[in-house]
C-alpha cells in the first residue's frame, strides 16, 4: 500500500469510512478503529487498512453505504474475517460485492434464529459435495457467528453462506446462478451415474477434477461463453473413440436444451465426453 493516500470523504461508523485516494476514486475502506475521531479531509494511516472495496456499481455502493449505515458494527467485523477466511481458503481474491451480501445474509440469519425461524437449505448436500473448501470457510463462519453473537446458527446456513461465496467466486451477479449451476452439476453427475450403474468416491482426485471441470462448464453454459471450434477430425475421433461417454454428453445437453433452454456446442459436448471417459475409467464400472 506504500505510495498510496486516502482521504476521508465521510464517516461511516468507528470500522469504515468513504476516502478518495491520490488518483481522486472514491473507495470504502474498511478496519479497526479506522473512522474513530476521523472527519472528511483527514489522512487515513495506510496501517488501519484492512480491507479496500471499490464498488463499480454506484447503486451497489450506495446499497453498502446504507446497510453498514443501519447494520451493527458485529455483522460488519464478522462478514470481514469470513471473507477473509474463504479468500485464504480458496486462494483467490472474491469480487468485493460479496460483503454486501454476506453481511445482509448473516445479520438477517441472527435475527430470524432469534425469533425461532428455521431455515432449509435445499442444496446443503450438493454444497457440501461440490464446494468443500467453500463450505468449509463457511462453516468456520459459523463458529465465528457463535462465539461474536452467542447464537447457534444451523449448518443450512452454512450452506446459503457458502452460496454467496460461489457466486462471488464465479463472479456471478446474481446468486441464483450460483443455484442453478449446482443444480446442474448434481443432475449431470446423476445421468454419469445412471448410464454407467456406478458411483463417485467424492474424495479421489479423479472426482475432484471432475466436478471442477463441471463447474467451469456449468459457468459457461450460463454465461452464454461456451467453447466452440471447427475440429471436425479431433470431433469425430472422441465420438469414435469414447462412443458411450459422447452417448452420455448427447443425454446431458438434452437435459440442459429442456431444462434451461440453452443449446450446448459440439465442443463442448466433446470436452464433456473426455471427462466423463476418464472420471468412468478411473472410477471404474460396478
Amino acid at each position: 500500500m506504500s505510495g498510496k493516500r486516502w482521504i476521508v470523504t465521510s464517516v461511516i461508523n468507528n470500522n469504515v469510512v468513504s476516502a478518495r485516494n491520490e488518483r481522486n476514486q472514491e473507495r470504502i475502506l474498511i478496519g479497526k478503529g479506522i473512522g474513530f475521531r476521523m472527519k472528511s479531509g483527514d489522512e487515513v494511516a495506510p496501517s488501519k487498512i484492512e480491507k479496500e472495496f471499490f464498488l463499480k456499481s454506484k447503486n451497489a455502493a450506495g446499497k453498502l453505504y446504507a446497510l453498514i449505515a443501519q447494520t451493527p458494527e458485529i455483522y460488519m467485523e464478522i462478514t470481514s474475517e469470513i471473507v477473509k477466511m474463504a479468500e485464504k481458503e480458496l486462494d483467490k481474491e472474491l469480487d468485493e460485492a460479496v460483503f454486501l451480501h454476506l453481511m445482509d445474509h448473516i445479520s438477517f440469519a441472527v435475527s430470524r434464529m432469534k425469533q425461532g425461524i428455521a431455515f432449509k437449505c435445499v442444496l446443503l448436500w450438493e454444497i457440501r459435495s461440490f464446494y468443500p473448501k467453500e463450505f468449509a470457510a463457511a462453516k468456520k463462519g459459523l463458529e465465528l457467528i457463535n462465539e461474536k453473537t452467542g447464537v447457534d446458527l444451523p449448518e443450512d446456513e452454512a450452506g446459503a453462506m457458502a452460496i454467496h461465496i460461489i457466486n462471488a467466486e464465479f463472479d456471478y451477479e446474481n446468486v441464483n446462478d450460483s443455484v442453478r449451476m449446482t443444480e446442474l452439476i448434481h443432475k449431470i453427475i446423476n445421468i454419469v451415474r445412471y448410464q454407467y450403474h456406478m458411483n463417485f468416491d467424492e474424495e479421489s482426485v479423479h472426482s475432484v477434477r471432475f466436478t471442477t471441470h463441471l463447474k467451469f462448464f456449468a459457468k459457461r453454459i450460463f454465461q452464454d461463453n461456451m467453447l466452440d471450434s471447427d475440429d471436425s477430425e479431433f470431433h469425430e475421433m472422441i465420438r469414435k473413440e469414447y462412443a458411450e461417454a459422447y452417448m452420455c454428453a448427447e443425454k446431458i445437453a438434452r437435459v440442459i436444451s429442456e431444462d434451461y433452454q440453452l443449446t450446448v456446442t459440439e465442443e463442448e459436448k466433446i470436452y464433456l465426453a473426455v471427462y466423463i471417459h476418464r472420471i468412468t475409467m478411473a472410477e471404474g464400472k460396478e
